[in-house]
Parts: C-alpha cells; sequence; structure tokens
C-alpha cells in the first residue's frame, strides 16, 4: 500500500495538538501516585550515588529512572519535572502510531491516534510518571520495524525492529509477554492463510540487509543494555538481573498479593480488561470486535495486528496480576484495527461511526483527568494520593520556603506505607519512616505522621504542644494523623489551640 504524501497533514497535526493539550494541561494538578513517589525516590536515590542500582525485584528496567533523573536536573523536583518523560512518551506513541500509515493507510492510524490522544486511560497514565507509556512506544516501534521488514526489508527496518526491542526489555519485564505475542502471531498468521487467504496478500520482501547489519544492529542493543543495566558500567554486578528478575515476577504475577479482578470472571474467564474498554474505551472495543471481521479476506498487516493484539489480551487476561494501567499496552493494536474498518465503510458514515466512538471517550476523558482524578470510585483512580495529603505536606513545604532552615527539621512517620512522601518530602534531611508499630515512648520532632488508630500512643509519646490534621493519604490506607510542634507552626495555625502532648488527643 503507497500512500500519497500530503503537502500539509492538517489532520495528523491537530491530532497531535490535542494530544499535547490533554497531557500538558494543568499537569500538576493531580497529586503525585504511589508509583510515582516511589519512582521519583528512585531517581533522587541516583543523583546521590550517580547510577541507578537494578533490583530485579522491583520488576522494571532503568530507562524511565535515568529519564526522571535527567528531567529532575534540568528542571527541578517538582511534578512538572517529575511527569515529563511519561507525557514524551506518551506523545512519542501518538507520532509512532502515526507513523504507520505506509503500511496500514492513512485513515486507520490517523483514527488510531486520535483515539489515543483522547483515550481516558492513555491522558491520564501518560500524565503520571510511570513506565507504561514508555512500554507503548517500544512496542509501536518494533510493530513498525515488523512491517518494514515484512514489506521492503530495508536495513532501516532492521535497527526499528531492535530499537522497539531494546526499549522494551529497558522498560519493564513485562516484555517477555509482547514479544512472545509478535513471534506467535507470525505461525497463527500463516496456518489462517491456508484457510482464508487474506486480500490483499502482502508477501515477505526480499530482505536488503546483510548478516554484518544483523550483527551491528545486535551490538549496538547489547551494549545499550549493559550500559543501562549496569549502571553505565559502575555496577557490573546488577547485569544477572535481566534474567534473575523472571523468578520474582512469576511469582508476582501468579500471586498478585490484592492485584488480582477475581469479580470479574465468567465461567472462569477474567474479562477484567474487556470491561474497562466497555466502559471507558470504546475505539479500543470496536477493535476487538473487528478482530473477528479480521478472520475474513483483509489485508494481512491488519490481520497481523489483530492476532497480536488479541493474543496480548488473552495472555494478560491469564494472568492474576491486573492494575488498570496495564490497560495501555492492550488498546493501540485495538485502535488500528477498528480504523482499518471504519476506513472501509462508505463515507461519511465512517466519519459518522468514528465520532460515535470519540466524542463519548473525549467527555470520559475529560471528566476524569481533569474533575475526577482522585475520585477512588473511578477504576483507573487506583493507589492514588488524595488531595488531602497537601494538609500535611503544603504546611511543611509552606514552612521550608519561609525559613529553609526546617529543610533540617527532625520528622517522624510511622506508617506502613508511606510512598509518596518521601518523594515530596525528598528535600528534608532528617526524616525518619518507620512501621506504624514503632513510635517510641517519648519523642519532640517538629512534626509527626501516623495512622489514626496509632493517634493516642503518638501524642501520649510527644513532649509539648502540638496541632493536630487528620487526613488521607491515599486509597488502600487507612485514615492518618499528623502532629506539628506548636514553636515551629504557630504562624500557620493562626487562632487555634494546640493540644497538649503526654496526652490522648481528640480529633
Amino acid at each position: 500500500m503507497l500512500i500519497r504524501r500530503e503537502k500539509v497533514p492538517w489532520s495528523a497535526l491537530l491530532i497531535l495538538l490535542l494530544a499535547v493539550v490533554a497531557r500538558f494541561w494543568a499537569l500538576d494538578t493531580k497529586p503525585p501516585h504511589f508509583d510515582e513517589g516511589v519512582n521519583g525516590w528512585f531517581a533522587d536515590r541516583l543523583t546521590d550515588s550517580g547510577y541507578y542500582h537494578y533490583d530485579p525485584t522491583n520488576y522494571h528496567g532503568p530507562l524511565h529512572m535515568y529519564a526522571v533523573f535527567i528531567s529532575q536536573t534540568l528542571f527541578g523536583r517538582n511534578l512538572w519535572a517529575l511527569r515529563l518523560p511519561s507525557v514524551l512518551a506518551s506523545l512519542g506513541s501518538v507520532l509512532a502510531i502515526l507513523s504507520l500509515a505506509p503500511w496500514l493507510g492513512r485513515f486507520p492510524v490517523r483514527f488510531a491516534a486520535l483515539a489515543m490522544a483522547v483515550s481516558p486511560a492513555f491522558v491520564f497514565y501518560g500524565r503520571t510518571s510511570i513506565h507504561e507509556s514508555w512500554m507503548v512506544l517500544f512496542l509501536v516501534i518494533t510493530l513498525r520495524g515488523i512491517f518494514g521488514l515484512w514489506s521492503r526489508g530495508g536495513k532501516s527496518d532492521l535497527w526499528w525492529l531492535m530499537a522497539g526491542i531494546t526499549g522494551q526489555i529497558l522498560t519493564k519485564e513485562t516484555y517477555i509477554v509482547h514479544l512472545t505475542a509478535f513471534a506467535l502471531a507470525i505461525p497463527t498468521l500463516w496456518l489462517w492463510e491456508k484457510a482464508v487467504a487474506s486480500a490483499p496478500h502482502v508477501p515477505l520482501a526480499p530482505q536488503q540487509w546483510t548478516r554484518q547489519d544483523f550483527v551491528k544492529t545486535g551490538t549496538a542493543s547489547a551494549l545499550v543494555l549493559i550500559a543501562f543495566y549496569s549502571g553505565f558500567f559502575m555496577d557490573i554486578r546488577a547485569l544477572s538481573g535481566l534474567w534473575e528478575t523472571f523468578r520474582p515476577w512469576l511469582q508476582t504475577g501468579l500471586h498478585p498479593g490484592g492485584h488480582e479482578k477475581s469479580s470479574h470472571e465468567f465461567f472462569g474467564v477474567n474479562y477484567y480488561w474487556l470491561a474497562l474498554m466497555a466502559r471507558f474505551e470504546w475505539p479500543a472495543l470496536a477493535g476487538v470486535l473487528g478482530c473477528f471481521l479480521a478472520l475474513t479476506r483483509v489485508d494481512a498487516r491488519v490481520r497481523y495486528t489483530a492476532i497480536f493484539g488479541a493474543g496480548a489480551l488473552v495472555a494478560y487476561s491469564i494472568i492474576p496480576y491486573k492494575t488498570p494501567w496495564c490497560l495501555l499496552v492492550l488498546l493501540w493494536p485495538f485502535y488500528l484495527v477498528a480504523g482499518w474498518f471504519l476506513d472501509r465503510v462508505r463515507r461519511p458514515w465512517n466519519w459518522v461511526l468514528a465520532a460515535a466512538l470519540i466524542l463519548p471517550t473525549l467527555a470520559m476523558s475529560g471528566n476524569l483527568n481533569f474533575r475526577r482524578f482522585t475520585d477512588d470510585t473511578h477504576p483507573y483512580v487506583y493507589v492514588q494520593t488524595h488531595e488531602e495529603a497537601r494538609r500535611v505536606t503544603g504546611l511543611l513545604l509552606k514552612k521550608a520556603r519561609r525559613d529553609p532552615r526546617f529543610y533540617h527539621a527532625t520528622g517522624k512517620i510511622f506508617l506502613s506505607s508511606y510512598y509518596p512522601l518521601p518523594w515530596v518530602l525528598g528535600d528534608f534531611t532528617s526524616i525518619g519512616y518507620y512501621g506504624e508499630d514503632d513510635i517510641p515512648r517519648e519523642m519532640a520532632p517538629a512534626f509527626v505522621v501516623c495512622p489514626v488508630e496509632q493517634a493516642q500512643r503518638a501524642q501520649a509519646a510527644l513532649q509539648g504542644r502540638y496541632y493536630r490534621r487528620d487526613f488521607r493519604l491515599r486509597s488502600g490506607l487507612g485514615d492518618c494523623v499528623a502532629f506539628f510542634r506548636e514553636t515551629d507552626f504557630q504562624e500557620l495555625f493562626p487562632g487555634e489551640t494546640a493540644v497538649e502532648g503526654g496526652s490522648p488527643s481528640q480529633p
């Protein structure tokens, strides 16, 4: 399929503009997510040590940590800098989808790019500093390499393929699932071609690359992987994590520890991902239905995309571990399938159908990303920090900005799970993090945070007078209490009476 080049691709530029606005607008409004706090904390440790120590039990590759480190180094420790790498990767995914036009057609890829630009999931998690946006980017790049080798066989196509595979390995251990899906889709396509031939049939093009080219790309890939996983040669022992990671990764995947979605099962079949698509991702759901049409006489590349997408969906449905942001890596192939079939509908009905899929998605995306971003009742708002947490962090940061010496004040946080606080309060030098049962008999720090169930015990241990604030840190965690020493925070609590330490407190 040859696509005539446009003088100015206005529709593609408008899609990119929409994606940019959706991801950058009010980027720092949502409080930092639990995982964002973890990733930011790792980037801070990288700043201290000079390299990232890869731990195979963390289940994530080093690429995102280095990207956050560079962003924070250039732009400071703030939410914009923390989230910028994920935003750019998410925008890169939209660009990568558009680059598939020579093989799938202009309308299909622009529909897919538009769906990705406004998707509730892609926008919500694209505005969150996690790894999934990177994984989507490298998956699309991998598909571009496959299509290029299939249709042209050029040297540049081999580089695209190796870049996609390398990026996946640098991002997250789930790359093994996707590479398996890519690989198994080839014999599956071949077998189905025997039953129902595709139309048009796309034969494998003569390959223009040589063994030497393959060695070059493989060597470049290996050097990049070794550099990142070894902390740029400062932590060579960490290289073993490349294969050691699969043992703990399999244990976590099979024993998810609360992340399984057993409520979404029907006769033993888990439909969690399909349920999310049915509620919030209508273009992708249309693509899932389109996979059944791909069994008929369609373009072989569309059939391959449908097989790969369906394979990944089945694999993720079987794996018990399910967090909603993993949906990103499943959606995009179905956008392409849906776009291809819409392109076969007579105009203007294809535009009407496309609008019927996109406009409700856009409305749901706006509602989630700019209104309900901390609403625990929304399935995408998962382990999300509440606005109330800023009652505590805002006071501490305000005090430190007024008096920089307070960055060295002593603080004690007694919580079983306290992220994203270590990143949010990362500029403070004397904060200790402890288990909720580790409250001592006596203490007199500048501030204390503990679960509400431990409030009486904490106040009994305090020496002096303290102001109290009740708040929620994040979903999945009970209510919390913060105590602020009167002598340090009196100007920030005008007219409020502090409670006396050494006796139980009242809310």
